[in-house]
């Protein structure tokens, strides 16, 4: 850097000699006397003393001495706030980002499933038990109490109505032997007369 000569201004003492001597600045009309702006003497470091409204001669010399470029000075450019850019936010990894985009490409896709709400069970009643028929009471002396009467030949009985013992002996047997198949008036007679010791007893 060029080392600059400090200019000294002259000024008169208040004293009643009025001898000169070194002043604290050069006064404001002494920089305009010397075509210079306050924001140039500012720059190139040259005190300046803003009560003093004297002018002398030999501190305008001074200033008009100054070279051309320092009298030019440095414009200070105008303060202009920067924007600060707004920076996106970046995950830390790659791992990171590719999570966030996977959740994305499903939100896309898949949409969002509604959440069942459970029912509550209702308590199935208990199944009615149908009860088996009971057969009904039959009256009087069964006919598989007779020798060599099954219950498939006494079924054949209750279905022409004959259904104890005590109905057998009422019946012929030729008409029994015309509506049961299978079966002999001989046969017919034996139980007929079975039935009747039977009752008898």
């Amino acid at each position: 850097m060029e080392k600059r000569e400090i200019l000294i201004p002259i000024v008169k003492s208040p004293a009643k000699d009025a001898h000169l001597r070194e002043g604290s600045g050069f006064s404001l009309p002494e920089i305009k006397s010397a075509d210079y702006d306050l924001q140039t003497i500012k720059t190139l470091n040259i005190k300046i003393d803003y009560h003093r409204r004297s002018v002398h001669e030999k501190n305008v010399d001074l200033l008009k001495a100054l070279k051309i470029s320092d009298k030019k000075g440095k414009k200070r450019e105008p303060f202009v706030a920067k924007e600060k850019k707004r920076t996106g936010y970046k995950p830390k990894s790659k791992t990171i980002e590719k999570k966030v985009a996977s959740k994305r490409e499903k939100e896309i896709v898949e949409p969002k499933k509604k959440e069942k709400v459970a029912k509550p069970k209702r308590e199935k009643a208990p199944k009615k038990t149908v009860k088996e028929e009971e057969p009904a009471l039959q009256e009087g002396i069964s006919l598989t109490e007779l020798q060599g009467l099954g219950p498939a030949t006494a079924k054949k009985f209750n279905e022409i109505g004959v259904t104890s013992v005590e109905n057998l002996i009422n019946e012929s047997p030729e008409e029994l032997a015309l509506l049961i198949k299978g079966c002999s008036e001989d046969r017919l007679k034996k139980w007929i007369d079975e039935a009747k010791d039977l009752i008898s007893k």
